[in-house]
């Protein structure tokens, strides 16, 4: 009695863990889901981030000139805004708990993230920094390559799929964007602007624990970036299916997690140290950060939207 009972209490505990490793890399994948990833935890304001040319990387990253803001305008000042811009839909009826969470966020990234980027800027080369995002770029390719084809974007799909194929091969892995060197560039496309695609309105903007911001139908898209992506159920399965094998066996989910969180602290931290620069220069100058970020991230997902 005393072995049956030790062993369903093992059992319990693995089950416990497993449950909290699946909730841990779920909040952490990031996927396709977050565009211009740059953290998790900074202002971020974008959904993937473009993959750069390594041959253009700067030795140090010079932050852009701050657009020139109307003092007569009634609407705060916008750092991230570009020519061309239109405000979105500032439905934000959350606004106090959202702004709580986005304090804690951007605490988060002040005393952890911003000094662990600032060593490892200091001894990774912005070279390395600009090819390891290309390549976690290049390895979230499935979702985007879905939603062109799921709004009907055929030619957008048959970029994607050229990028990957070029750069897996002649780019080492992703590691170099050789495709640009061919023009082949397309708007990026996961599930949250396939939704709005299909008349689904963004609902209430949101600020998540360690994400950063998103609306309702792009949280729901984020999950949805996830199951599409074979990373997460085909080699290192977070996304269990008996009748689908895997690189990493299904038994072996402590391997498999650990290597997906440490690939994903890699990324938050490698995009953070790229952007070290850009958002110093926004802090120092904005009055209300939340408001700049709120309106800046709408703003760039109606665009997305209607490109």
């Amino acid at each position: 009695m005393k072995t049956i009972a030790a062993y369903r209490t093992t059992c319990f505990r693995r089950s416990n863990y497993g449950i909290i490793l699946a909730v841990l890399l779920i909040v952490l994948s990031g996927c396709a889901a977050h565009k211009g990833s740059t953290s998790a935890f900074s202002p971020n304001i974008g959904q993937n981030a473009q993959p750069v040319l390594v041959a253009d990387a700067d030795p140090k990253t010079v932050p852009s000139e701050a657009p020139v803001h109307d003092a007569s305008s009634e609407e705060p000042l916008d750092p991230f805004s570009k020519p061309g811009d239109e405000a979105g839909d500032e439905y934000d009826p959350w606004e106090p708990l959202n702004s709580k969470v986005f304090e804690f966020n951007w605490q988060l990234d002040r005393w952890l993230l911003k000094p662990v980027a600032k060593g490892y800027n200091f001894i990774v080369p912005n070279i390395v920094q600009v090819g390891i995002s290309n390549f976690f770029y290049n390895v979230r390719v499935t979702p985007r390559f879905m939603n062109n084809l799921f709004q009907g974007k055929f030619k957008g799909a048959g970029i994607e799929a050229g990028r990957f194929v070029i750069n897996t091969t002649a780019g080492v892995g992703g590691f170099f964007d050789v495709a640009q060197h061919f023009h082949l560039t397309t708007p990026e496309e996961d599930t949250g602007q396939t939704l709005g695609f299909y008349g689904v309105k963004p609902g209430p903007y949101l600020m998540v624990p360690l994400l950063g911001p998103y609306t309702v139908r792009d949280l729901a898209g984020y999950v949805g970036d996830i199951a599409l992506n074979p990373v997460f159920w085909l080699m290192f399965p977070i996304i269990e299916i008996d009748a689908i094998p895997s690189v990493v066996p299904h038994a072996n989910r402590t391997t498999s997690s650990l290597i997906l969180l440490t690939a994903r602290g890699t990324e938050i931290v490698n995009d953070r140290s790229l952007n070290l620069e850009k958002f110093q220069g926004v802090e120092e100058s904005t009055l209300d950060l939340y408001a700049a970020v709120r309106n800046a991230y709408l703003q760039k997902r109606a665009r997305a939207i209607g490109e």
